[in-house]
């Protein structure tokens, strides 16, 4: 799944492309927004909130959409279509007179009244890349339930949104802890929370995650999807298991001696 900082920057891109725009085509290839036209109107703005996107257009609407595991946003100049989709996944087409912006195998998607937008992503926690950002409130919705893993626990957006697998992985082990220790159990709560911020802010504003500091190919991460691969700081195989309760549960990544404590279906 996206995580925060590519739907940060998607949601960027499509600001700079379409903001001040009028759409001359908004066309919509899902049953429920059948009946729905935003053509014609202009695009005020394009803003992500956690791993959803806002565009708020003239009139005060606000079409929203989830990329999910799979969606994606295309832009290319002119009329014409991105010639690397395949055009039964498009849901969306919105055309400007300067560039066309499709999405393909897009999710959610409402069209609902700019006011109304709390209905779809009231329930998020503080935005780690939004000017809504507080790191205090963060730590505060965590220690609500400090029985819970807090692998499993950063994942929930209504904690705090953004993070997904990778920068839980990322977070965890630059902390040192691990992803099975309750939540009431980590030491520094606080620094977690920070430096999960932290590598967001640092990769918002390029497609490539790094978080070793390293931006070379195989190199750039600490043990997200590095199973059995050795530990770039100690050598010990990078270990890899489910965590959460099904069908909602993720790969987790970790190595047990930088992480040391319980680990996975440990008591």
């Amino acid at each position: 799944m996206p995580e925060g900082d590519t739907v940060w920057l998607t949601a960027r891109r499509l600001h700079d492309a379409l903001c001040g725009e009028v759409l001359t085509r908004a066309d919509f290839r899902v049953p429920k927004l059948a009946t729905a036209d935003l053509a014609g109107r202009s695009v005020r703005e394009v803003v992500a909130r956690g791993k959803h996107i806002l565009m708020r257009v003239e009139g005060g609407l606000t079409f929203h959409s989830h990329l999910r595991m799979d969606g994606s946003w295309r832009l290319v100049r002119g009329a014409r279509l991105p010639g690397n989709g395949p055009p039964h996944q498009i849901r969306v087409i919105l055309r400007s007179t300067r560039h066309t912006a499709v999405g393909y195998r897009l999710h959610d998607l409402a069209v609902v009244a700019t006011d109304d937008e709390q209905a779809l992503v009231g329930h998020l926690g503080p935005d780690t890349l939004g000017p809504d950002w507080d790191e205090a409130d963060a730590v505060r919705r965590l220690l609500q339930q400090p029985g819970r893993e807090i692998g499993d626990a950063l994942l929930d957006q209504r904690n705090l949104a953004g993070i997904g697998n990778l920068y839980k992985a990322e977070t965890l082990f630059l902390s040192g802890i691990s992803p099975w220790a309750l939540v009431g159990a980590v030491p520094d709560l606080v620094g977690v929370v920070r430096r999960a911020q932290r590598l967001l802010r640092a990769n918002r504003d390029r497609w490539e995650q790094v978080t070793t500091g390293v931006n070379r190919r195989g190199e750039q991460l600490w043990v997200f999807e590095r199973r059995g691969e050795p530990c770039r700081r100690c050598g010990t195989p990078i270990r890899m298991d489910m965590q959460g309760q099904p069908p909602y549960d993720r790969m987790t990544y970790w190595c047990p001696a930088c992480q040391p404590g319980i680990g996975a279906g440990e008591p």
